[in-house]
């Protein structure tokens, strides 16, 4: 049974259990749908008249420019010129789509759009000019897609990349409707975990600003145990001094002790002879001294999304419409009709360009908040989070605490022993409650956390296992959700290994490696790099080389080589990346590029930068300068080689999550014969 059917199929026994006691949450929240693509549904995708293509995106477009890919499948399927089809983003109207989550847009996609897109192409030649076209299914080699035909495997102009450079509207910050106000709903400075509402406010200093417009005391849904105050203006810029005079005092539940980011999530808090609950890698290590055991720590963090998260919404007759940047508007559809007691019928959800999510935008927040107020106001109310805002009561990576071991014999790896202690990244404290929770931790664990646990490499005794701690600050999916945590453990872990077996680490990794795919990266990403023949050099400061590499899904495979120096003070740099991408078949190599590009600096953020500041159980962090990203001056030089085989096309946007930390960490190493262990790394 899979896991989702599981917990579908355990919800009657959630039901009975949860309406016995009433006392928790009384409802259970809305479960996503993701289905399947199928020609079927692409045939909805793809539509012609007079001459042109309309292509309805069934993704959410956030920077990846899956966009582009998909325009290049169409275009090559129709045999049209790029001017001919036009692009348009979905809304809920349209048949259910999958999230826009996993790398998925190519692997799951591609073959049903360019099914759908011959078919229409057929139907044309035949002279059918009205009506529905029926689905004519062929082999994957007859498509042109996959035969590298046409416009595949190639650069092309970017779907709305003149509309970006040029500021046409695009986002959802964008979007102007008539009579249209402007909302915020303040919440009290703690953890959503702790129950929390407004007390008292000073309404007649806010009344007496030019702007200001309303007060609104019932919110909508909560952000967990966070109740709202909502204050809807005239002008955005009204807000910020409504706020400053309103003076709210909050009533907030006093946590029993006081919150430690640190402790709930220490690995060795639990004794080792003792098992994890949640196990992914079964086999049975021998008793004896290990020579190798590492205790690594990797703290929360903020998605760091360039766009704080926004929503238009507007009442008129009964029936709601939302404008959101979120990757799942039939979600956000389904929560706001739960929420506001209408059928889905009565909500639309209009999908537009986001600035940034990396698993951040796939929950309900600004989306009912904006619908709150504009129910309130009687009129169309935008609603943009703060930077603040956006640290304080988005969902963030959880903590994770790992304790790796391993032991050599005859050179090799022949046991391994890998345990974590995290918090949830799927089943989402931000949405599942309490209870819920514990079902899914006793009977399903989370995916998430357990992404990339599952070494690549062979050994003959290998377990893997974690435990789940449901913590106050919600925690949830984030760039490759485990694989980043997990792939950094495991490649510090192994280069570790290859220290104590002296041996070079790229030739140690190949000598436990039986997938070729695997291989032929590291081969390549050695070869790139020069490994072999490197030398560090004599003159220059603290600089050291470090290897990586991974599979993301069981699908994508990269490599990666870092280059770092570490100057005497100890502030750390990036100099350079080499990185060798296999995800099969590449339908745009420059966006395929870009991605691992992106990925990689999102690596140097992971090791060097990322943190999410607390204390006394509350988030402090209110901009970038408190919750750090990666700056331009930050960036290395980057070389990037795509592998191309003849697998099906996989998924390019967070393979390289899994390698990348670990050679910037590796490389650390190399350089001054420390092991990174607490992230980030301090560089001053």
């Amino acid at each position: 049974m899979k896991r989702r059917s599981f917990l579908i199929g355990s919800l009657g026994t959630l039901v009975a259990f949860i309406g016995t006691g009433a006392t928790i949450y009384g409802a259970l929240p809305v479960i996503p749908k993701r289905p399947m693509p199928g020609t079927d549904d692409a045939l909805g995708w793809i539509a012609h008249q007079e001459g042109r293509f309309l292509l309805t995106l069934p993704r959410i477009e956030m920077g990846q420019n899956i966009a582009t890919a998909l325009k290049q499948i169409a275009c090559t399927e129709l045999e049209v010129a790029w001017d001919k089809v036009d692009v348009a983003f979905h809304d809920s109207d349209l048949a259910r789509v999958r999230s826009t989550v996993g790398s998925e847009s190519i692997m799951l996609f591609a073959e049903p759009l360019a099914q759908a897109c011959a078919s229409l192409r057929d139907a044309l030649r035949r002279g059918v000019r009205q009506g529905l076209v029926s689905a004519e299914p062929r082999a994957k080699e007859q498509l042109k897609t996959f035969a590298r035909h046409g416009k595949i495997g190639r650069t092309a102009e970017i779907v709305q990349g003149r509309e970006i450079v040029t500021g046409k509207a695009l986002y959802a910050s964008d979007i102007r409707r008539p009579g249209m106000l402007f909302g915020r709903v303040l919440r009290a400075p703690a953890l959503a975990e702790y129950a929390s509402k407004p007390l008292s406010w000073n309404a007649e200093a806010a009344r007496a600003i030019p702007g200001f417009v309303a007060i609104v005391k019932d919110c909508g849904p909560d952000i967990g145990n966070a109740k709202g105050l909502g204050i809807i203006a005239e002008r955005p810029g009204v807000l910020d001094r409504v706020v400053e005079v309103l003076n709210v005092v909050w009533q907030t539940e006093e946590p029993t002790t006081e919150f430690s980011s640190d402790a709930p999530v220490d690995v060795d808090r639990r004794p080792l002879e003792e098992m994890p609950s949640n196990v992914v890698l079964n086999g049975r290590p021998e008793p004896g001294p290990w020579n190798v055991d590492l205790k690594l720590s990797i703290p929360f963090a903020a998605h760091g999304a360039i766009e704080p998260r926004a929503a238009v919404a507007e009442w008129m007759h009964g029936k709601l419409t939302v404008w959101a940047g979120t990757q799942d508007v039939f979600f956000i559809r389904d929560c706001l009709a739960d929420a506001f007691s209408v059928a889905v019928e009565a909500v639309r959800v209009q999908s537009c360009r986001v600035g940034g999510s990396f698993g951040g935008k796939t929950i309900c927040t600004v989306e009912a908040e904006a619908a709150t107020l504009s129910r309130a106001a009687g009129a169309p109310v935008k609603v943009q989070w703060t930077r603040a805002q956006e640290l304080a009561s988005a969902f963030h990576r959880p903590p994770s605490s790992h304790r790796v071991r391993a032991r050599i014999a005859d050179g090799q790896v022949s046991d391994w022993d890998h345990r974590q202690v995290s918090s949830h990244i799927l089943f989402t404290s931000a949405v599942v409650p309490n209870l819920m929770q514990q079902a899914t931790d006793a009977f399903i664990g989370d995916g998430g956390v357990a992404r990339g646990m599952a070494v690549p490499y062979v050994f003959p005794r290998a377990r893997a296992a974690y435990d789940l701690v449901r913590l106050p600050v919600h925690t949830g999916p984030w760039r490759g959700l485990g694989a980043g945590p997990n792939g950094l453990v495991i490649e510090s872990a192994i280069d570790e290994a290859a220290l104590a077996a002296g041996a070079d680490p790229l030739a140690f990794r190949l000598a436990h490696i039986n997938d070729s795919r695997l291989a032929a990266v590291v081969e390549a990403v050695g070869e790139m790099s020069a490994w072999e023949t490197w030398k560090r050099p004599e003159n220059e400061i603290k600089v050291g080389r470090g290897i990586a590499c991974g599979i993301y899904k069981e699908v994508s495979y990269a490599a990666v080589v870092a280059e770092v120096e570490v100057a005497p003070d100890g502030r750390t740099r990036v100099r350079e990346f080499w990185c060798a991408h296999d995800c099969g078949l590449v339908i745009n190599p420059d966006q395929v590029k870009a991605q691992c590009e992106g990925n990689l600096m999102w690596s140097v953020g992971f090791v060097l930068h990322d943190h999410l500041p607390m204390e006394r159980s509350r988030i402090v962090a209110e901009t970038f300068v408190d919750a750090p990203i990666p700056r331009m001056e930050d960036t290395p030089r980057m070389n990037v080689e795509l592998i191309e085989s003849a697998k099906p096309p996989a998924g390019a946007g967070e393979t390289v999550m899994a390698c990348g930390p670990g050679a910037i960490a590796n490389a650390i190493r190399a350089a001054t014969g420390i092991r990174p262990t607490r992230f980030p790394v301090r560089t001053a």
